[in-house]
């Protein structure tokens, strides 16, 4: 069964078979990875959403009407859950600007380093926060707040439609980005990494 058809392990797995499971993730688990990559994921999220994966076929695998198509739906799936992971990431709305701040660097970092990363990295934001247009910063200010100001409120206060505020963050996210300060701090970083 080890070079066996997509049908007949997908048949042996759902009726338990272990070995017949092992074949199929390890025939199938480079796809799944890389239909995860493909979504931009890095390396931790990609292994977190193919985990997600895996376990929605051990809920569906009893259900397959088409076990030939198996790489087809673990593909599908695996774009729901890359889609359901960014969602997920969307909703999460820091209380103010240092926690935001505070989820960097990685935790594999040299403690010295990553205060020092994380003192540049705020002095950098502030910099570059300080920059935008007073409009912006207000915009952030009221999108930050714990809980976060409803559109009706943001829209009274910044005299803006409420459909225009996501159009205005997205603008003003892209000139936060921009900003002098935080180009010249990820190019310091880029060169960093070279050396």
């Amino acid at each position: 069964m080890a070079d066996g058809d997509p049908t007949a392990l997908v048949t042996a797995a759902a009726g338990g078979d272990t070995q017949a499971w092992n074949a199929l993730v390890e025939r199938y688990a480079p796809l799944v990875h890389a239909t995860c990559r493909r979504w931009r994921l890095d390396a931790a999220d990609a292994a977190d959403v193919s985990q997600t994966v895996w376990l929605r076929l051990v809920e569906n695998l009893p259900k397959l009407r088409e076990p030939k198509a198996l790489p087809g739906w673990l593909m599908t799936t695996a774009a729901h859950e890359c889609t359901r992971f960014y969602r997920s990431r969307q909703r999460e709305r820091p209380d103010d600007l240092t926690s935001l701040l505070d989820r960097t660097p990685a935790d594999d970092t040299d403690p010295v380093d990553a205060g020092l990363i994380r003192d540049e990295l705020h002095a950098a934001m502030r910099v570059a926060f300080a920059e935008l247009p007073e409009r912006c910063r207000t915009l952030f200010s009221l999108l930050m707040t714990d809980p976060p100001a409803a559109y009706t409120e943001i829209s009274t206060r910044l005299a803006m439609p409420c459909g225009a505020i996501g159009p205005t963050r997205s603008r003003c996210l892209d000139r936060l980005r921009r900003s002098a300060a935080l180009q010249t701090l990820i190019a310091d970083a880029g060169h960093a990494v070279r050396r």
